[in-house]
């Protein structure tokens, strides 16, 4: 496990959201482990239901914890995805908008247990690094018309090009 994980919060479903994370991004679901015979936490868990489970994405531990209904994520906190290409984008975008998700605006999403996403290619990502005021402006006017972002249309966008 890193040394840093995020522990993602969850009101029963931290397996089926870590198997599903996996199942969009390759991984593995590496440990379960389970609330012991009466927890000292009130309901609605029991012993024997998924406590914590540890999975992994990228190489990068996470955690899913079944923590309750107290807690819900927010936008504050965002699981930010440097994609490939276009179409990982799009197949990220679909998995994750999937079944109950939503698109949001800038390429940020949320998915079916309510947690946002950001996805981008790694290439619209080292065009901020630039310093070029002038292109990360028109990039970034370009990127508040969109859902899922597009690449081309961004990188066209910087360069000063029109579609």
């Amino acid at each position: 496990m890193s040394r840093i994980s995020p522990c993602l919060w969850y009101n029963g479903q931290a397996e089926e959201a870590a198997r599903f994370y996996v199942s969009v991004f390759g991984g593995s679901v590496d440990f379960i482990s389970r609330y012991p015979e009466n927890p000292p936490v009130p309901a609605p868990f029991k012993g024997g239901d998924v406590l914590m489970v540890e999975f992994t994405l990228f190489g990068d531990s996470y955690q899913a914890l079944n923590g309750g209904p107290e807690f819900r994520f927010t936008e504050a906190v965002s699981l930010s995805v440097a994609c490939k290409d276009q179409a990982e984008i799009d197949r990220y975008f679909d998995a994750l908008t999937a079944e109950g998700g939503s698109p949001g605006p800038c390429g940020w999403l949320k998915d079916k247990y309510g947690l946002s996403w950001q996805l981008a290619t790694q290439g619209i990502m080292d065009l901020y690094k630039t310093g070029d005021g002038p292109g990360i402006q028109r990039m970034m006017a370009e990127m508040m018309t969109m859902q899922k972002l597009d690449t081309a249309r961004m990188k066209a966008a910087f360069k000063g090009e029109t579609r």
